[in-house]
């Protein structure tokens, strides 16, 4: 399943619905440390008995937590591989399995960041290869396995590792519909360009990723005398000041960290707007994991990356150097194995095709557009598919060049080289092997030597998304001509090659994770949710919790949008249970109720899933702006009409509509919704079988806005 999409609940959930007397615990094993601490803090905060285990915790923490699991207590038990396979840890779970008492025993066991078990995975950790004891340890325990990040050979091989006997293999759908996905030529070091997307959402949580300890000092320092508040991190800080760094980010108090691949692994921040990887990463496994750090909310969020050929070169040289300087012998299979996750990657960057759908089939699932899309725009939320790229002069022409060249070179030996090669010998290059070779005599020698070596390497990865290049494996992979190449060559089938236009960065059709068209906040609105979020960062202060933890941005949203006014109503908000009612209910519904009272707005009261609360024309007195505004509405102006002759945010003006209409009863409001529309919102509120707002919003996938629905509901109510 992708980032976020919900694999800590398939472990979470079934431990508390196991009956009482029945092995009940869950051994979950994880090797980040800060995603352990912050998962365990959310469930105890949310009531469920659970604890952690990991290095840093001292004897009487580890020995509290041995009691507990002796007498039963937990539910779930988090370590990592490390912890579990020393100081005595196997020994303990062998006596837990053999108790007497069966509530003790280990009911299942979760291997979480499963991909780091096979050494075809981008993030391979040699101590995952022993979790296959476990099996002898706890005999007949099943084990279940997790990852955001694995191919069909990588799942086959996690299976083997572990041992697992015709296992059920569970695919989610792995598309993240909410992120915006971009691929830009990179400028320089791209100082410029990461401050320009930063930009464009002032003030919000942001990672930037680099390839370098050195690149990650530059770029944070480069951003903070832009005037943005931004810190590097990355392994080779003092720890205390790396702790200090990711505590800053993870209770909002630094909104951008610019960090290497040590930073994000464990991070479940769910508001960060904005991942940009200032170099590309060195996998697409690397990539999407990294870009799954951006909306883990379900709300929309932006992900781009700055890419040059000579990161191909960077990782590759890393590679070399981390192979030799390892303790223990690199298997040739492993370096080829990671060479080969390098190609993809940069295949992808300079592809021109849709970047969702790309991710999609990387990962072996067929991509489905969002619901609600048209036919024509695609996912609608990538480069590609918001016509940020422009069609290459003459492709077709550069097209048939750079084909005719690879057949050239074969020759009647039957050779294939390498794309930098072909692009050497297109831009004419006289190099000590092109001249050994001969190739300097071939017609297509320096035919097109205005272009750049890394354009014509992308034009040729185009061609082989195009079916007419096919690249062969093995340390160097070189090219051959497919079948579809002769076309092409014969000038029967144009080609079209892509670029990045000069100005890109048009605004998505924003859509949520799942799939349903976006509405950002009103001016109002977005008040209110600043309002709420200080309101949760001092509480997560006073409790020592990341504020995430408290509640996500998409629930301040919904308590943003809905305004309950009441714990009743405040219940009935998406992210809200039981023990959160009880312990915070009272601070935000007093937080909500002020703001209101305070901007002379209603509360949504014990119907904030429904319509606004109905206002008493007698008691409610209503201000002069409020009467200037019903007497507009009398003469049957529109929101923006009003607004703009009050000088009122269309947010506050919809809610002065609201009211007129529960104190005037008009007989219609054709003038703020059509007839059609109207009957559209009675019909889907038989179909749903409901009058609250988001089911209503989901219905029409987003296509009547929240202040249609509410104007319908709250005439409706008038005439029942």
């Amino acid at each position: 399943m992708p980032t976020g999409g919900g694999k800590s609940l398939c472990y979470q959930l079934p431990p508390l619905l196991r009956p009482e007397g029945e092995r009940s615990l869950c051994l979950v094993i994880s090797p980040l440390i800060a995603l352990m601490k912050d998962q365990v803090d959310g469930l105890k905060l949310a009531g469920y008995p659970a604890a952690a285990l990991y290095s840093g915790h001292g004897s009487d923490d580890a020995s509290a937590v041995r009691s507990e699991l002796e007498r039963g207590r937990l539910r779930l038990l988090m370590t990592s591989p490390e912890r579990l396979l020393g100081d005595g840890f196997l020994s303990l779970l062998r006596l837990l399995h053999r108790h007497s008492d069966p509530a003790v025993g280990v009911a299942n066991i979760a291997i979480d960041e499963a991909h780091c078990i096979s050494q075809w995975g981008h993030d391979f950790r040699p101590e995952y290869r022993r979790l296959a004891e476990l099996r002898e340890v706890l005999g007949g325990v099943p084990v279940q396995a997790y990852t955001a990040t694995a191919t069909p050979r990588v799942r086959e091989d996690i299976a083997w590792q572990l041992g697992m006997q015709d296992p059920a293999v569970l695919v989610g759908t792995f598309d993240r519909a909410n992120l915006t996905y971009r691929v830009l030529p990179r400028l320089g070091q791209g100082e410029d360009q990461v401050a320009a997307q930063l930009a464009t959402r002032a003030g919000q949580a942001a990672i930037v990723y680099c390839i370098s300890r050195k690149q990650t000092e530059s770029m944070a320092a480069e951003l903070t005398a832009r005037g943005l508040r931004a810190e590097a991190y990355h392994a080779g800080l003092d720890s205390r000041l790396r702790a200090r760094v990711q505590d800053d980010f993870l209770q909002e108090r630094l909104p951008i960290v610019v960090a290497t691949v040590a930073f994000g692994m464990g991070i479940d921040r769910g508001d960060v707007r904005t991942v940009i990887h200032a170099s590309m990463p060195k996998s697409v496994e690397a990539y999407q994991q990294e870009t799954g750090r951006a909306g883990r909310d379900g709300l929309p969020s932006d992900c781009v990356l700055l890419y040059a050929a000579s990161d191909v070169v960077r990782w590759g040289q890393l590679m070399e150097r981390s192979a030799a300087e390892s303790e223990v012998e690199v298997a040739p299979e492993v370096i080829q194995a990671q060479r080969d996750l390098l190609a993809q990657m940069q295949r992808l960057a300079t592809g021109a095709r849709c970047r969702h759908e790309a991710l999609s089939e990387y990962f072996g699932q067929a991509y489905r557009a969002a619901l609600g899309a048209e036919p024509d725009e695609g996912c609608g939320a990538c480069d590609v598919c918001l016509r940020e790229l422009e069609e290459v002069p003459d492709s077709t022409t550069l097209a048939r060049k750079i084909l005719s060249c690879v057949a050239r070179l074969r020759g009647e030996r039957n050779e294939a080289f390498g794309a930098a090669y072909v692009a050497e010998v297109l831009r004419g290059a006289a190099t000590a092997k092109v001249l050994q070779r001969g190739h300097e005599k071939l017609s297509t020698h320096g035919i097109l030597k205005e272009l750049e070596k890394e354009t014509l390497v992308g034009f040729m990865n185009q061609l082989v998304d195009l079916g007419a290049l096919a690249r062969d494996g093995g340390e160097f992979p070189v090219l051959r001509l497919t079948g579809a190449a002769g076309p092409i060559l014969r000038n029967e089938h144009p080609v079209r090659f892509l670029r990045a236009k000069a100005v890109a960065g048009a605004p998505s059709r924003r859509r949520t994770a799942d799939g349903v068209a976006a509405t950002a906040l009103g001016a109002q609105e977005q008040e209110l949710f600043d309002v709420l979020r200080a309101a949760r960062r001092d509480l997560a202060r006073e409790l020592g919790v990341p504020p995430y933890i408290v509640f996500g941005d998409a629930a301040l949203e919904e308590m943003a949008r809905e305004r309950p006014g009441t714990t009743a109503a405040f219940a009935a908000v998406k992210g809200v249970g039981k023990a959160k009612l009880q312990q915070f209910g009272d601070r935000f519904v007093a937080a909500i109720v002020g703001w209101c009272e305070e901007h002379g707005v209603s509360t949504g009261g014990s119907a904030a899933q429904r319509a606004p609360a109905r206002v008493d024309p007698v008691k409610s007195a209503p201000r002069e702006t409020q009467r200037a505004a019903a007497r507009l509405f009398e003469r049957g102006l529109s929101i923006a009409e009003v607004a703009a002759e009050l000088s009122r945010a269309p947010s506050t003006t919809a809610q002065y509509l609201l009211e007129w209409i529960e104190a005037a009863r008009p007989a219609d409001v054709s003038p703020w919704v059509t007839d059609a529309d109207y009957a559209r919102v009675l019909d889907a509120v038989r179909v749903v079988d409901s009058e609250r707002l988001k089911p209503l919003f989901e219905h029409f996938s987003g296509e009547l806005s929240y202040d249609t629905l509410r104007i319908v509901l709250t005439h409706r109510s008038q005439a029942v």
